[in-house]
């Protein structure tokens, strides 16, 4: 393993996907920890501030082109941009089924799923975990 490959693809892209390897850690701390305690709140509020700067920097990364610059994951980060406030709304409202259910979608979909695809031969973390 090194982090060579993607230190050197700039500082977009390496702060895209540290804030998404720590989204995935904290979402996973989330998950298992209680609910509704304070320590939960803050860090769901760190959660929801990683998943909007992953989404929001994900429009300057443009690596697979298939309408332009944008591609199909420029399609979850708006569902993300438009989810994950949604979801800290649905809490603040005590809507806990709808609230949880938001989250553990953006989790799975945005987070798990689409970290499965950046491990792909030829991406940058697959380099990062498996050499070129």
């Amino acid at each position: 393993m090194s982090l060579d490959p993607l230190l050197s693809e700039g500082f977009v892209v390496a702060s895209h996907a540290f804030a998404a390897i720590a989204a995935l850690l904290l979402g996973a701390v989330q998950l298992a920890a209680p609910k509704g305690t304070l320590p939960h709140r803050a860090l769901g509020y760190a959660w929801a501030v990683l998943m909007l700067y992953i989404a929001i920097g994900s429009f300057w990364i443009s690596e697979l082109q298939l309408w332009g610059r944008w591609s199909p994951i420029h399609i979850l980060s708006v569902l993300v941009i438009v989810t994950v406030p949604l979801a800290v709304w649905r809490a603040h409202r005590h809507q806990v089924r709808d609230h949880k259910r938001g989250m553990i979608a953006l989790y799975a979909l945005a987070l798990v799923v689409t970290g499965l695809f950046t491990l792909w031969p030829g991406r940058v973390m697959h380099a990062v975990l498996f050499g070129s």
